[in-house]
């Protein structure tokens, strides 16, 4: 889909008056190259390392002083505009509140090698001085840094590192509330229901601006932020300027600890505090109204946040950069994170053939980013499947025909036989003989219908499906087939058989042997059509499907989640608890412990936007069938974006945009550490660590004698996946059987149904009594 009328405001730019800059090192002899250069709104003029006489080396650092504690979300780096010298490859962003103490980077990655403004992210936070260091070159041409201008961004409007506080209890009062005309009460605020709202007093003679509303937590309670949900029936009274301010006795309330002037739209407002606050009373004061079409304040909700506590709740790394959006991502052995996305790092459109790729080292944080052009391949909205031998296929997209292989072991790219069909969108899974499946895939090549072929690893070549149509797949999505098979999910399990479990409310049983063919296994439940949704395979034969919508675009996402049980033929699928948000190009990742963590997504699915964008994930557990909210993201993660299982048990979450001049661009992502790997206060607990015994490859049906450091209680194999737009079919978590053999010592058994331990690359975890995963250790079942 084209990102025509993408626009949308971005975080404000922080007012520069009265700034200063510092540098590690600057150029004065040969040119002017002071670091007060990037203040002074002249892309002419620059600030450059120092290169006369004998150049500093790297690393370079520039440091501004905003000379006042205030939120800040993002650093903009604008290269210089004569010339590449110095343009910044790897970058560090650090923040501090004093100059002295500046604790971990707040932001590491690569940036491309061009002359755009770049836009760093990372989670809003108080701070007066931010810093940020270059510690190469982008293109590698000398010890040099410069940078033409620097403007800081305040607050997005979104939380970072915190969690929804529980609103038991609570009041609320305002200066003024309509009684009237309607009812416009304080207390609606808290009611749970945007449908209800506070409004200012308007019948009779309207109250003046400005307005308060108060909110007693009848508690003293750690908070960081207030989240205000415009009202749901229409435009008046929508808060524009505002200040918070606190109070533990509700009668001395001390200076703003958040401020600013909120965009004049229906979606969900954060104002994020600078500091933390122990208050029992927090007051919101509205001095203007956004639109200025009236005297009038309302609120539909209002809620609070506080410090995520992290054994609950988890916490979030720094933020990563990447050279372009990550729209597409594998996990890879030796602790690698591969990344693709379009010919451009920022956009897409028509059939480049070539693709612009990236890899992440988990061990060093660092990013590289290379083109792929040999392949003639542009692999955007393409399908992907990871093969037996632990390869990655990716099919279509942008060139819709096309066929790519990426082979870890020794990264490189190569080309394939080009599919029978053009797609984009479509669907892939490995199937229990090895083989690959496609099915679907409208959005590109030609319009019909976009039946299913297969691709031999033994041949290289794809063989059609005739008896698979694409049609008995179709959700009744009013865009037609353009929209209506898309990202399809799909669960492959014995001999060579496919479950389609959604996201049309059809299920269908495909079989891939000979000719092929279709059978019904029913509908979802009572699920509708849940395009943009999706599916994980938390246990053997056990899916849960979460969230998506009647249609791909501008139409309400659900909170409903599915689970679908498979006992040979069978397929039971049944409603499970509710998630607390709805949610449509969200992404879901299932844990060693059988757990599901949900990313991201919007409340009403417009690619890219970051309207009623989510924030809050949610971990569902299989044993109760509910959710609970994680620890708030820093930046949304809706269309294009992807999260990925990692080796070491925590979750890469990144990407949204590819958009061009848009300000839903997310070039970035960040690792989620879950609540089983710490300790209240934030420390690693000990883990379980496996000492030997793993081969690099074995077979189905085989005996491993593993060793660990100290007694485990369990084993499990979490498939190697690949994961875009919100689709990943290669997820699997498959419990091993294990019995102890002394102490440390292990026999685990690989099941030797394929369908069960599909083909391909695994990540063995050892699991302690408390559920605490080890690093995981690489092997491929084949």
């Amino acid at each position: 889909m084209a990102p025509a009328n993408a626009m949308e405001p971005a975080a404000p730019a922080l007012d520069r008056t009265g700034w200063t800059a510092t540098a590690s090192d600057e150029e004065t002899g040969g040119e002017n190259g002071r670091a007060a250069n990037v203040l002074d709104g002249d892309t002419a003029t620059l600030w450059h390392s120092r290169w006369s006489g004998t150049p500093a080396p790297l690393p370079h650092s520039i440091t501004i002083d905003m000379r006042r504690t205030t939120v800040v979300s993002a650093l903009v780096y604008q290269p210089r505009t004569n010339g590449p010298n110095g343009r910044v490859g790897e970058y560090a962003i650090s923040v501090s509140t004093s100059g002295q103490e500046w604790g971990t980077p707040v932001a590491t990655g690569t940036l491309a090698d061009d002359a755009g403004a770049k836009t760093l992210g990372f989670a809003p936070q108080g701070a007066r001085f931010v810093r940020l260091t270059a510690l190469t070159e982008a293109g590698g041409r000398g010890p040099w840094t410069s940078a033409a201008e620097i403007n800081l961004l305040g607050d997005p409007g979104t939380p970072a590192a915190t969690v929804d506080l529980s609103r038991t209890g609570w009041t609320a009062t305002a200066s003024d509330e309509e009684t009237g005309g309607e009812n416009g009460r304080a207390a609606n605020v808290l009611d749970g229901d945007t449908a209800t709202l506070w409004h200012s007093r308007w019948s009779g003679t309207p109250a003046p601006l400005p307005h308060s509303i108060t909110i007693d937590t009848r508690r003293t309670t750690a908070v960081s932020a207030l989240v205000y949900h415009p009202r749901a029936t229409g435009a008046n009274g929508r808060a524009g300027a505002y200040t918070v301010t606190t109070s533990t006795d509700g009668t001395a309330f001390g200076a703003p600890v958040a401020a600013g002037t909120w965009r004049d739209d229906d979606t969900v407002k954060t104002a994020t505090f600078t500091r933390t606050e122990n208050a029992r009373f927090i007051r919101l004061t509205v001095t203007t109204e956004a639109g200025g079409r009236g005297p009038w304040t309302s609120a539909g909700e209002i809620r609070l946040s506080g410090p995520a506590s992290p054994a609950v709740h988890g916490s979030w790394d720094r933020i990563i950069g990447f050279p372009l959006v990550p729209v597409a991502t594998a996990a890879l052995p030796g602790g690698k994170l591969l990344a693709w996305s379009a010919y451009a790092v920022d956009r897409f459109g028509g059939s480049s053939g070539y693709t612009q790729t990236a890899i992440l080292d988990l061990k060093t944080g660092k990013v590289t980013q290379r083109r792929i052009d040999h392949t003639g391949h542009d692999m955007f909205c393409p399908g992907i499947a990871m093969l037996a031998d632990g390869r990655v296929l990716v099919t279509g997209g942008s060139n819709a025909e096309k066929a790519s292989v990426y082979d870890p072991a020794t990264d490189t790219w190569s080309a394939t036989t080009s599919m029978n069909t053009a797609r984009g969108y479509q669907a892939m899974t490995l199937l229990s003989t090895g083989e690959a499946f496609v099915l679907g895939g409208s959005w590109s090549g030609t319009a019909g219908d976009k039946g299913a072929e297969v691709w031999s690893p033994d041949t290289r070549t794809w063989r059609g499906l005739p008896g698979v149509p694409a049609a008995s797949a179709l959700t009744a999505d009013p865009a037609g087939p353009y929209r209506a098979d898309n990202h399809m999910w799909l669960h492959a399990t014995s001999g060579g058989k496919v479950l389609q479990l959604g996201p049309s409310k059809q299920m269908n049983w495909i079989s891939t042997t000979g000719q092929g063919g279709v059978t019904s296994a029913g509908t979802r439940a009572d699920s509708q059509d849940a395009m943009t949704g999706n599916a994980v395979a938390y246990d053997i034969g056990k899916l849960l499907t979460l969230g998506g919508s009647p249609a791909y675009e501008k139409t309400p996402a659900t909170r409903r989640a599915y689970t679908v049980g498979i006992s040979g033929s069978q397929v039971q699928a049944a409603r499970t608890g509710d998630m607390e948000h709805a949610r449509a190009f969200g992404n879901s990742v299932v844990l060693p412990d059988g757990k599901v963590a949900v990313f991201g997504g919007q409340a009403y699915p417009v690619p890219f936007s970051d309207a009623t964008s989510v924030l809050t994930p949610e971990l569902w557990d299989p044993s109760t069938g509910t959710f609970t909210p994680l620890a708030t993201m820093a930046v949304p993660r809706n269309y294009h974006s992807v999260a990925n299982l990692l080796p070491d048990g925590r979750i890469f979450s990144g990407g949204g945009g590819l958009c061009g001049d848009c300000a839903t661009n997310h070039p970035d992502g960040s690792v989620f550490t879950p609540p089983y790997l710490l300790n209240a206060d934030g420390s690693p607990k000990p883990r379980p660590v496996i000492t030997g015994g793993v081969p690099p490859r074995t077979a189905p049906g085989t005996s491993l004698t593993v060793s660990t450091q100290d007694p485990v209680a369990s084993f499990v194999l979490m498939r190697a996946s690949a994961a875009t737009h919100s689709t990943d079919n290669d997820q699997r978590r498959v419990p091993l059987a294990s019995t102890a053999t002394g102490t440390g010592t292990y026999t685990v058994s690989v099941p030797a149904d394929t369908g069960v331990v599909l083909p391909g690359t695994y990540m063995l975890f050892a699991l302690d009594a408390q559920g605490v995963p080890s690093t995981a250790e690489f092997l491929t079942v084949s």
